[in-house]
């Protein structure tokens, strides 16, 4: 079999950043500001409601010992002159714009990132998957670029997957770069686009503990990068994917009038845990590898759905805390980015001299279904 190495990793940050304990206020702040739309409750009741959420806030949400900062494409987290917001003038609208409103938005970003990412690309790449869950626009983004460029390159949507897309997408590049080359005047590779845009999904009148948690995790994201055959980068050993049994229930993520909502139930990571040691063995079986020998050494490249997910991937599989480190960082740094994060913690490890030629990199995410995906690499330098 050919290789499979994905490489050239270029990831662009959002145009807003904004510190978690700042986010985590104007969150209690604007979820104040809804119900007091809703309600029509005093100044006063407004600011008690306030107080009791950031304490909700405080004992539920993640926090800025895990995250410090998180990306948006839109800059309503600034402050809290509400008139002055974008979707989330929540004095006027208080579940925020409708989904018109957002969809237009994913639009513009994603069409003005596809033209920025590829401003100075002059060989077409010979297939172009482009991953997201945050926003559905046809003709896409991707689909305007190779129009405007009048390239013959192939197209492949891959959405509404979640947190795991990733791995889906390494096996849409890899069925593609195995194929004859049919397209004349492209490259031998295939291209991933990222372009998560979680900001645009906030309800500010969903006051569950459950939405609560999840608006305190999710950032926005967008990142691209390349299989082909050659080059330095991560080559993929091996790859799967695994729906749990009776676990549908368990994790949601549905189109609503104001963005889409999420719904997460408290055992995921329960349920994960209960499959994750015979699915990482399996996984360094496909590949050849004796796991009792390279599991101790091999990195681990985990989607940080939230620290309780990283927590109990290493207690499973009896991580070190060093293995388990680029997936920490990533979390920490800019947040959850859905699909776009565990590609994040691949450029890390790309980027990190101490992650040497030869070494196993196990990579793992997990999203509705309960799905749970993995792949197994072997860094490439």
């Amino acid at each position: 079999m050919m290789p499979f190495i994905i490489r050239d990793f270029a990831i662009t940050r959002p145009r807003h950043e904004t510190a978690q304990a700042d986010l985590l206020a104007w969150l209690a702040a604007a979820h104040a500001r809804s119900e007091a739309t809703i309600h029509g409750l005093s100044d006063e009741a407004a600011r008690a409601f306030e107080a009791r959420l950031n304490k909700v806030m405080a004992r539920v949400a993640c926090g800025p010992a895990k995250i410090s900062r998180r990306g948006s494409v839109v800059s309503d987290a600034d402050s809290t002159r509400w008139a002055a917001k974008t979707l989330y003038d929540v004095d006027q609208n208080p579940r925020g714009k409708p989904m018109s409103a957002r969809s237009e938005i994913f639009s513009s970003v994603v069409d003005a990132y596809f033209e920025d990412a590829y401003r100075d690309e002059t060989v077409a790449p010979r297939e172009l998957i482009h991953v997201t869950c945050t926003g559905y626009i046809s003709p896409s983004g991707a689909q305007k670029l190779v129009s405007k460029r009048r390239w013959d390159t192939r197209v492949t949507h891959a959405y509404h997957m979640g947190c795991y897309a990733a791995f889906p997408a390494l096996r849409l590049a890899a069925g593609a770069l195995s194929l004859p080359r049919a397209i004349a005047g492209t490259s031998e590779r295939v291209d991933i686009v990222h372009t998560e845009l979680c900001s645009l999904h906030l309800d500010p009148s969903q006051h569950a503990l459950e939405q609560l948690v999840v608006q305190s995790l999710f950032a926005d994201g967008l990142i691209r990068y390349s299989m082909a055959s050659d080059g330095c980068g991560l080559e993929l050993l091996a790859l799967d994917e695994h729906i749990l049994p009776g676990s549908s229930e368990s994790m949601s993520w549905r189109v609503t009038e104001f963005g889409m909502q999420m719904t997460l139930s408290r055992d995921v990571p329960d349920q994960i845990a209960g499959a994750l040691r015979p699915f990482v063995l399996g996984l360094f079986r496909r590949a050849g590898v004796d796991p009792a020998r390279e599991l101790g050494r091999t990195v681990f490249a985990v989607h940080p759905g939230g620290p309780k997910i990283i927590d109990r991937v290493g207690e499973v599989l009896e991580l070190s805390a060093s293995q388990l480190a680029a997936s920490r960082e990533v979390l920490f740094d800019f947040g959850n980015m859905s699909s776009a994060t565990l590609p994040h913690v691949w450029a890390r490890l790309c980027a990190d001299p101490t992650v040497s030629d030869g070494t196993l990199v196990a990579s793992l995410a997990f999203g509705p279904g309960l799905t749970v995906c993995g792949a197994l690499f072997r860094m490439k330098r």
